[in-house]
């Protein structure tokens, strides 16, 4: 399915993590919710499942925080891990999904220590492009419909990926950044200067910010607007803050569902959650995809 077909626009899916929670998963260690690609792909399933039931149409892989060097960490052979990063596609697809987005997380990600919320990573940027290099090459290969490059911190990093996927000439793809605030991104460069970026590479469709603050939605989407005339995608957190020594989310949180109509309005064709956001919080977006299409 083309999602640009999808009016008013696409619903994408929720926080993977939290889904496997609330079917009774703890994920965790190194890996968290790769791991249970290779211990139990049938709960990966059930939980991508539970976002189509909400309503999802694009279903993000579990590839988030998998790389080949993270499963072989974990004790698979190169091949085997080779074979599992491969595997998310597949896992997403037996969903149901009308849309499958292959997940291409920063590389902080894959570390466990919270370094993607600010991007100063202990690595030099040519580490970080092979790495993303190589987790491209496998992902690009099960042909998703779409590439969802997520979360990045930084305006260097996202420069890094979309070169690598136009070396590839990989499917389409969205670039999603994360932000601290309603005008910078985690790294601290502007929104604008990110989006535009998108708005400059072929192939990608769509250019916006995910596992943010929902407050800080709105104005970033306006300031992102100003960059590119591309769709904008918009699938914020629960609101609440990461903290990466206690492994935990803090403070009270609020996913925003009620906010759909304003991004919408600010230009976001493809509208979701991220972490804290289960299949009740999409199927609010859901319901506001009806609202704004009962007044069409």
């Amino acid at each position: 399915m083309n999602p640009a077909t999808i009016v008013p626009f696409a619903v994408v899916d929720g926080g993977l993590s939290t889904a496997l929670e609330l079917l009774g998963h703890r994920p965790g260690g190194l890996l968290w919710t790769a791991q249970l690609v290779i211990d139990r792909p049938d709960a990966v399933v059930a939980a991508h499942r539970s976002f189509v039931d909400a309503g999802a149409d694009v279903i993000i892989s579990s590839s988030y925080q998998a790389s080949v060097a993270g499963f072989v960490h974990a004790g698979a052979s190169r091949s085997e891990a080779v074979l599992a990063l491969a595997s998310t596609t597949e896992l997403a697809r037996r969903s149901g999904a009308s849309i499958v987005a292959a997940s291409i997380g920063p590389y902080g990600a894959t570390l466990g220590d919270g370094s993607e919320y600010h991007g100063n990573y202990d690595a030099s940027w040519h580490d970080v492009r092979l790495f993303h290099r190589e987790r491209l090459a496998v992902l690009c290969d099960t042909a998703p419909d779409l590439l969802a490059i997520e979360t990045i911190p930084g305006r260097i990093e996202a420069e890094i990926v979309l070169d690598e996927v136009q070396r590839l000439n990989g499917p389409p793809a969205w670039l999603s950044v994360t932000c601290r605030d309603d005008s910078s991104t985690c790294a601290g460069d502007p929104i604008g200067s990110v989006a535009a970026l998108g708005d400059q590479a072929a192939g990608v469709i769509a250019v916006g910010v995910n596992c943010t603050d929902p407050r800080f939605v709105a104005t970033l989407l306006e300031a992102a607007r100003t960059a590119t005339a591309k769709p904008l995608v918009a699938y914020p957190n629960h609101g609440r803050a990461w903290d990466p020594v206690a492994k935990c989310w803090t403070g009270a949180g609020d996913h925003g569902g009620q906010r759909v109509d304003d991004w919408y309005r600010a230009g976001a064709r493809f509208i979701g959650g991220c972490c804290g956001v289960g299949p009740a919080g999409v199927a609010e977006v859901f319901a506001g995809r009806a609202a704004l299409a009962s007044e069409a």
